[in-house]
């Protein structure tokens, strides 16, 4: 039988789920209204995930087949013959995709789909070993594993990626348990967990995984089980790292190096002791995600206060104006304090992802908005500049800056359709399904409303079911109006975000500011009374008895605005960048006569705003009011560059002509 919506809670993020065998006696004191209670109909977000379902999925499994990663199992599980195809880490591509797929069928019933992931189950049950191990890299030729794959099961823990992959493949295997109420799959993972809870642990084997994974997948395991072996063997994994008994010497002792394993897999320091975001971002934002699992299931308090420090880090000195973070190309690492380039920036797809997923989970644990302003800037514009329109072309690196020839490490002026390593498009398959999952949340009387998209939803508040019904045209204008809908009239409230653009401020940090603070006031009214703000950390509280027919009504003025950065980040210094509301723009040179690094904006430099519902998807285009001797400026939001040929493009510009 079909497992029912309502004990579905945000598979994407991660599988809170109300179907455990046994009661999870601590949680995240605020808890996400799972995507499937919301139904997104707004005409921003509603067709990138219809795109999703019927392009970029079968588009991604297409590919997973074109390039033996599926053949892989088939081989593996004695199904056809064939040597292994690819790199030892294309398993988790698969995994990634049938994870998209599962949320996708929780949404939308598809039976031809369902068929498909069922034979491509059977493949993998084939493809695991008797004992439970999963590893295709290695079964299908033990004697002459891949490159990096290791001679012996778990000899190279630092790069095989024998973790990572399963970790992936308990998150796709939870989500089609929930989407189909089907364990064909939740029974391969749950063999695979504890085939390796028997190999490590205290007393057993010591090591752990050179990229973070494992422990997300073996958390939502345990929520799916209640099974606390799994809770238990996510938190060795992360004690394990930066123990001496660990510790290497590196030919290159450089700090952030590649040849210095320590940093680049977050084990320079026990996980507790960490302070400073290093190495390899999506590795990082994994184990950061990680360790809020544990700290939110076991109230390790250290954990906390680490993964606090380290996000004070990110938002003063390494995050990018667009929420991308990793600035380099080396490691595809995070950078010293401050460095952000703009022309070879990195900020792979797979890291801002991370980056919402790490924001969201501290946003569950301190009901703080800050995270979900983080999370928003990084939504709109670093995560979504992934994908195409289309759903079937991708970058991995998204820079800030283009001479139009860019090509550095799969770094490309245009986006593509695939890549050897194709963590990044399978990635944008599992999440954008998600997305739902994270307008509402709730707590002990609280509902939140955390991004404002044209939803409805239903949360139970206490004893009460309340419906929420969003209608705003958001990102583009500021205007929101929410109806709230209580089964029976009740007391609670409703904790409404204001932004942190709303009140001139970028980020919630130093990092960036604002040229022309904006005066203009925000409008709260409740059934078309005027409320005052009531704010408690980012959000408008909202108490009062609630009855059917209730509207609240929002106003955030969205003037455009001219950002400056820090200072010390030297790569901007006398440049300025311009936003509306949530949305980062760049100039691109199809609208401005084939040339941006040449133009500079000036601060006196004035600005219309007009909606263009033919291009790209329907935009918001900046333009500038000059007419004299001033040069034009067109602006685009940045997610929506590189669709229309290959030029220059810039973020950044300075804000005088150069000499």
């Amino acid at each position: 039988m079909r497992v029912k919506a309502s004990v579905i809670l945000l598979l994407a993020v991660f599988a809170l789920s109300l179907s455990c065998t046994k009661k999870v006696q601590e949680d995240y004191p605020i808890k996400p209204v799972a995507f499937t209670e919301v139904k997104v109909s707004d005409n921003f977000w509603m067709p990138r995930m219809e795109t999703n379902r019927k392009v970029t999925i079968p588009f991604a499994f297409e590919k997973s087949e074109e390039t033996g990663r599926i053949d892989n199992f088939a081989k593996a599980g004695g199904l056809m013959p064939g040597n292994f195809e690819g790199r030892r880490y294309n398993d988790s591509d698969v995994f990634k995709i049938m994870e998209g797929a599962a949320y996708s069928l929780s949404l939308n019933h598809d039976p031809e789909l369902e068929k498909y992931m069922d034979e491509l189950i059977a493949k993998i049950a084939a493809a695991q070993e008797d004992d439970g191990y999963l590893y295709t890299a290695r079964t299908i030729d033990p004697e002459n594993p891949p490159p990096g794959a290791g001679e012996e099961r778990w000899s190279n823990l630092g790069s095989s990626h024998e973790l990572y992959n399963v970790g992936h493949m308990y998150e796709a295997a939870v989500a089609y348990y929930l989407a189909t109420g089907k364990r064909s799959f939740l029974n391969i993972a749950i063999k695979n967990a504890d085939f390796i809870a028997s190999v490590f642990g205290p007393g057993k084997r010591h090591g752990y995984p050179g990229h973070q994974e494992i422990e997300i997948g073996l958390v939502k395991l345990y929520r799916i089980t209640g099974n606390k072996k799994y809770l238990d063997l996510a938190k060795f994994f992360l004690d394990e790292r930066g123990q001496k008994k660990y510790e290497k010497k590196f030919s290159d002792t450089s700090k952030f190096s590649v040849y210095n394993q320590d940093w680049y897999l977050q084990a320079h320091k026990p996980v507790i002791e960490q302070s400073e975001a290093v190495g390899h971002a999506v590795r990082a934002t994994y184990m950061y995600s990680g360790m809020a699992d544990v700290a939110a299931l076991t109230g390790d308090a250290a954990y906390i206060n680490a993964i606090d420090r380290i996000w004070e880090n990110v938002v003063s000195k390494k995050l990018y104006l667009t929420g991308g973070i990793g600035s380099r190309h080396e490691g595809e690492a995070f950078g010293d304090d401050y460095e952000l380039p703009n022309a070879t920036a990195y900020n792979e797809t797979c890291a801002a992802i991370g980056n919402v997923l790490w924001n969201h989970r501290l946003f569950l644990l301190h009901g703080d908005a800050k995270y979900i302003d983080v999370l928003e800037r990084t939504l709109y514009n670093g995560l979504l500049s992934g994908i195409s329109l289309s759903g079937d072309l991708f970058f991995y690196p998204n820079p800030l800056e283009s001479d139009g020839e860019y090509k550095f490490n799969q770094g490309e002026a245009t986006r593509k359709p695939w890549f050897d390593c194709a963590c990044c498009p399978v990635n944008l398959a599992r999440f954008l399904p998600s997305i739902p999952g994270y307008v509402y949340a709730n707590r002990d009387g609280i509902l939140y409303v955390n991004l404002f998209v044209k939803s409805s939803g239903t949360v139970k508040i206490g004893e009460n079911v309340v419906r929420v019904e969003q209608e705003t045209r958001y990102p583009w204008e500021g205007k929101v109006k929410i109806a709230i809908e209580p089964e029976k009239p009740a007391e609670f409230a409703v904790y409404v975000r204001i932004p942190g653009w709303v009140r001139n401020e970028p980020v919630p940090s130093d990092l960036y500011s604002y040229l022309n603070q904006t005066e203009e006031g925000i409008q709260l009214k409740v059934n078309s009374e005027t409320h005052a703000l009531d704010m408690d950390k980012g959000f408008s509280r909202i108490l009062r008895l609630w009855e059917k027919g209730d509207i609240i009504e929002l106003y955030f003025p969205m003037p455009i605005r001219k950002v400056v950065a820090n200072e010390k980040v030297k790569d901007d210094l006398g440049k300025v960048a311009l936003e509306r509301g949530p949305i980062v723009y760049c100039l691109e040179w199809v609208d401005n006569n084939g040339h941006v690094l040449d133009r500079y904006i000036p601060d006196d430099m004035d600005f219309d705003v007009e909606f263009q519902p033919d291009i790209l998807g329907g935009i918001n285009v900046i333009k500038n009011k000059a007419t004299n001797e001033k040069q034009g400026i067109v602006a685009i939001p940045y997610y929506a560059w590189s669709h229309r040929g290959v030029g220059e493009m810039a973020v950044w510009l300075p804000r005088k002509k150069a000499d």
